[in-house]
C-alpha cells in the first residue's frame, strides 16, 4: 500500500465550539499520539482525508507534513456522526519505517465454487503483523472449483511476502456445503407448517 501526503494545521484551540468552526472550515480535528511522543492535536483536510480513506482504507500510511516535518501515521479510530455521516474526530498513531504492526485486512473470495454448492463466509478479515510501510490492501483466497465438504481455515491463506499471521491459524474462513435441492427445499417449508393450529372463532370450544 503506498503512502499518501497530508498537509496538516495545528490545532490551538478546543473544546465542542472550536472543534465545529474547524468542521465549518472544511477540516477535521485530529490527534496524533504514540512512541512515547505527547499527543499531537492538528487538523486534516477533511475532503482529501475522506478520499484517501475511500480509495486506500483506513490501513493507508499517512505522511503527514506537520510543524516542517514529516511524520508518518496509522489511522487508529475515526468517529463519525450517527446520523449526518461526516467524520467528527480521528486519532492517528505513529508509525516508523521498519516498524512491525498488528493490522485487520480484508479476505476476498474470488472465483466459484463447484456447482451446486453453498458458500458460508465465517471469517471476513484476518489479523496479519506486516511491516508498516507495506500493508497489504487484501487478501485473495481463490474458491474456485471447490467441492461440498470442502473448508478453509487461515492457516492456508496465501499471505504477502513478510506478513506472519496473527489470527487463530484454525479459525475457519469458509466452508462450501451441498447446496439443498428442490424436494428438500420443499420437505422443510412441509415441516415448518407441521403442528400449526389456526385460530378458533371465539365463543366456540374444541
Amino acid at each position: 500500500m503506498s503512502e499518501v501526503r497530508l498537509s496538516v494545521e495545528p490545532r490551538t484551540e478546543f473544546g465542542k465550539g472550536a472543534a465545529r468552526r474547524t468542521r465549518r472550515a472544511g477540516k477535521i480535528p485530529a490527534v496524533l499520539y504514540g512512541h512515547g511522543s505527547e499527543p499531537r492535536h492538528f487538523s486534516l483536510p477533511a475532503l482529501e482525508f475522506a478520499r484517501v480513506i475511500r480509495e486506500n482504507g483506513s490501513n493507508a500510511v499517512l505522511t503527514l507534513d506537520l510543524d516542517n516535518a514529516e511524520e508518518l501515521a496509522l489511522t487508529k479510530t475515526i468517529v463519525v456522526h450517527p446520523l449526518k455521516n461526516y467524520i467528527e474526530h480521528v486519532d492517528l498513531l505513529v508509525v516508523k519505517k521498519g516498524e512491525r504492526l498488528t493490522v485487520d485486512i480484508s479476505i476476498v473470495l474470488t472465483g466459484s465454487a463447484a456447482p451446486a454448492t453453498l458458500v458460508a463466509v465465517d471469517l471476513d478479515s484476518v489479523q496479519l503483523e506486516v511491516e508498516a510501510l507495506h500493508i497489504p490492501e487484501q487478501v485473495e483466497l481463490s474458491i474456485e472449483g471447490l467441492t461440498a465438504g470442502t473448508r478453509v481455515s487461515a492457516s492456508e491463506l496465501i499471505l504477502p511476502e513478510g506478513a506472519t499471521l496473527v489470527t487463530d491459524p484454525d479459525a475457519l474462513v469458509v466452508a462450501v456445503n451441498e447446496a439443498p435441492n428442490e424436494a428438500a427445499m420443499e420437505s422443510d417449508v412441509d415441516a415448518e407448517g407441521a403442528g400449526v393450529v389456526e385460530d378458533q372463532p371465539e365463543g366456540t370450544t374444541e
